[in-house]
């Protein structure tokens, strides 16, 4: 069976590979930081990569999709790609959040230290209070918004009208903020481009 068919496959692929990789190439002692760090960046690239497409594709695609009265509509995004996105995207806010703390407490910096700005954190505080602001969006803003606008839950026109720009402006603020957070969190361990 090619594991290559399917997500799961894929993904378990994925971590036997980097499993034996470790294995051959690492050291021969579990290293929890390491491990975390790890697991925030792939947890990351889920959302800010999901975060990316909603705003460059997904959001112009029904655009055009709404406007184009020949067309299709966005019936199937609607009901079959934004519902799949979304739970990705939220769930790797998430992942990404608590390995992002995790991996504050595990490399000695701590979460409180972090968030306050102090003991040499600055920038990567910054990064974490940044992505602290984003998570906050997914599940605050968006998600509820996005409920609303696909019909998960009721919502008469106004309020999908009115969820429609929430989630907008909550996804665009997130995308901005996205490019100093990604600044922040490379900056701590690799230096500021600047």
């Amino acid at each position: 069976m090619n594991p290559l068919k399917s997500v799961v496959g894929t993904l378990a692929l994925g971590f036997v590979v980097a499993l034996g990789i470790m294995l051959v190439m690492g050291t021969g002692e579990f290293n929890l930081w390491s491990f975390t760090v790890w697991l925030h960046v792939l947890f990351g690239v889920i959302w800010v990569g999901l975060l990316y497409y909603f705003n460059f594709v997904q959001v112009p695609a029904l655009a055009a999709a709404n406007a184009d009265s020949e067309g299709p509509g966005p019936a199937a995004i609607n009901k079959y790609v934004a519902p799949r996105a979304l739970a990705w995207f939220r769930w790797g806010a998430l992942g990404t959040w608590l390995t992002g703390a995790s991996a504050l407490e595990s490399m000695g910096v701590g979460l409180l230290n972090a968030f306050m700005l102090r003991d040499g954190a600055a920038v990567i505080g910054l990064g974490a209070w940044l992505g602290t602001i984003m998570m906050i969006n997914v599940w605050v803003l968006i998600w509820p918004s996005q409920q609303k606008i696909l019909g998960m839950v009721p919502a008469t026109d106004a309020e999908k009208a009115r969820a429609r720009v929430v989630a907008l402006m909550a996804s665009r603020t997130n995308t901005f903020l996205s490019i100093p957070m990604l600044m922040c969190m490379v900056g701590y361990a690799h230096g500021l481009p600047f």
